[in-house]
């Protein structure tokens, strides 16, 4: 034997060289064309590496000679990465290490080191089919345990075991019907969507309803024990990435129509939701965001929503024309129920633009010229276009930029303004060149435009920060202007306080504003001193600045 196959029979697998030996044994009843491929792949340098490497890691991992401080590192980064975002502009250190740990070889390495620590390094195989008669069906035994998890049917609701059922149309059958994500059906990953109960508790179901199997299950103590048969298109469930912004308030005790109340998840508008599953048309399953590790509840899907929301308007209309009157501007809205999110991360010097959206009076100028003037080299508003005529005491440029009429509405064609208006005859607008420069520049653009400029202002060019300033109720708003002596801003003279009348028009206005536009906002802040609600805008700024933030999905793809 020469030196080189000495040396290549030392660097084979042991266990390979016994496999190869034992082909011998096997010429009779294979072909030599087949006993050549095994041989040429058990002896192959590669496969022999994978092996060895494979082995060694499985000794180290078995003899805890080498234990993992935490299978979950990947997890750690993002939580980290948070963390260093809010920092970022505290200390370099802490931005060279944001921008590091964004690396994707770095992350690649944490997502192996994992999969070993998980030990998820065993190869998937498929099980192995059982060969039965044609007429003989496959039967599986479950067993789990009872817990405060729902299990539905068409009458009546239980928490069980995390899954509903129903009756199979056809067949007159209780099959499982939805698997709820994270409950105890779906950890067993032993049953599926289709399965057919044909025993619960030694209990033959056959001919009995929804609501008889729940009563069954209702009377069991301890462990259930089901006799199912698997249904021919089963396959695991795999949780979506989705995330979305409710724009609506939810509670599944008020909806007559979810397939069981207990297995509903409540929410309010403005929550982030974890979409994990969209297989029903109607019923979507979702967790908050920030309740990770929770079992996932059933929420109406954005079809069924819409379909609501338009049969609720409908309903309206029919029954109430005065109504329908007064809120036409409503029903031209997009009807609002989900959109998509995903995290929008901050990038060093280049600020989101800050919109602030609020009735007309209730301080929303004030504010920005407050937060100006903290810093006039960081935070820059564009001066706005206008055709109105220039009063006494203006200065071309510094209050408005003046042009003709003819001008203004053909740069408006030609899509040179971001937002425009017209107020009591006279147009006014802020041109897209000159928010773009203030952004170029390094510094924070802030906006204080008419709230019907939503829409054209929240693009995935612009990507706005928007805030809702809001009136508070209508004695503290009273009371707090009297207090300071405000002058009314729809008076030109600007000599004068707020009437009753004003002050009941801004309150009007802001609760029309959070009713037409509320789900657009980032955040809100409400107007009663203006000391402390610049405060809270300056808080407001510096997250948009420094956090990643949850933002439409296509700002980020």
């Amino acid at each position: 034997m020469t030196a080189e196959v000495m040396a290549a029979d030392a660097n084979r697998d042991p266990a390979l060289s016994k496999l190869v030996s034992s082909l011998q044994e096997t010429e009779t009843l294979s072909s030599e064309q087949e006993i050549d491929f095994l041989k040429t792949l058990l002896e192959s340098k590669e496969l022999n590496a994978l092996v060895n490497v494979h082995s060694k890691v499985a000794k180290v991992l078995r003899d805890d000679k080498l234990a993992p401080l935490l299978s979950t590192s990947t997890q750690v980064l993002i939580e980290v990465l948070e963390q260093l975002s809010q920092r970022c502009h505290l200390s370099p250190i802490c931005k060279e290490a944001f921008y590091l740990l964004q690396n994707p070889h770095l992350q690649s390495l944490l997502c192996a080191h994992d999969a070993i620590a998980q030990k998820d390094f065993y190869p998937h195989l498929p099980e192995i089919p059982v060969e039965m008669d044609e007429d003989e069906e496959t039967i599986k035994i479950v067993q789990l345990v009872k817990s405060n998890e729902p299990l539905a049917g068409a009458q009546s609701a239980e928490p069980i075991v995390g899954a509903t059922i129903k009756t199979d149309e056809e067949t007159g059958k209780i099959i499982i019907a939805r698997i709820m994500h994270g409950g105890a059906a779906d950890r067993s990953g032993v049953i599926h969507v289709g399965d057919e109960v044909i025993e619960v508790n030694g209990i033959n179901v056959e001919g009995k309803t929804p609501g008889d199997v729940l009563q069954i299950l209702q009377n069991s103590e301890g462990n259930i024990t089901f006799k199912i048969v698997p249904s021919d298109g089963k396959g695991g469930q795999r949780e979506s990435k989705v995330r979305v912004r409710a724009h609506f308030d939810y509670n599944p005790e008020n909806d007559p129509y979810i397939p069981c109340k207990e297995a509903g998840l409540a929410f309010q508008r403005g929550d982030i939701l974890h979409i994990v599953s969209q297989d029903d048309a109607y019923w979507w399953q979702a967790r908050k965001e920030s309740e990770r590790t929770a079992r996932a509840g059933l929420i109406p899907s954005r079809a069924l929503q819409e379909r609501r929301v338009i049969h609720e308007r409908t309903q309206r209309d029919t029954t109430d024309g005065e109504s329908k009157t007064e809120n036409d501007d409503f029903d031209r809205e997009m009807i609002a129920t989900y959109e998509e999110v995903a995290k929008l991360y901050p990038r060093p010097g280049v600020y989101r633009p800050v919109v602030l959206i609020g009735a007309p009076g209730v301080g929303r100028n004030e504010l920005k010229r407050r937060l100006t003037a903290r810093d006039p080299e960081k935070f820059r508003s564009p001066v706005p276009y206008t055709t109105r005529p220039i009063r006494q005491g203006e200065v071309p440029g510094r209050e408005y930029i003046f042009i003709s009429r003819e001008k203004m509405e053909s740069d408006v064609s030609a899509g040179k303004f971001i937002e425009h208006g017209e107020y009591k005859g006279h147009l006014y607008g802020t041109s897209a060149e000159s928010v773009k420069s203030i952004v170029n520049a390094g510094c924070v653009c802030i906006l204080s435009p008419h709230y019907q400029a939503i829409k054209a202002l929240r693009t995935v060019q612009l990507k706005p920060f928007m805030i809702h300033i809001k009136p508070p109720s209508f004695d503290v708003l009273k009371g707090t202007r009297t207090a300071s002596r405000a002058k009314s801003t729809f008076d030109e003279t600007n000599s004068r306080g707020f009437t009753d009348e004003e002050f009941q028009d801004m309150v009007k206005h802001g609760e029309r504003i959070d009713f037409l536009y509320g789900h657009y906002f980032d955040e809100e802040i409400v107007n009663d001193d203006l000391a402390s609600a610049l405060e809270k805008l300056v808080n407001c700024v510096q997250r948009a600045e420094n956090e990643p933030l949850w933002s439409p999905a296509s700002w980020v793809q």
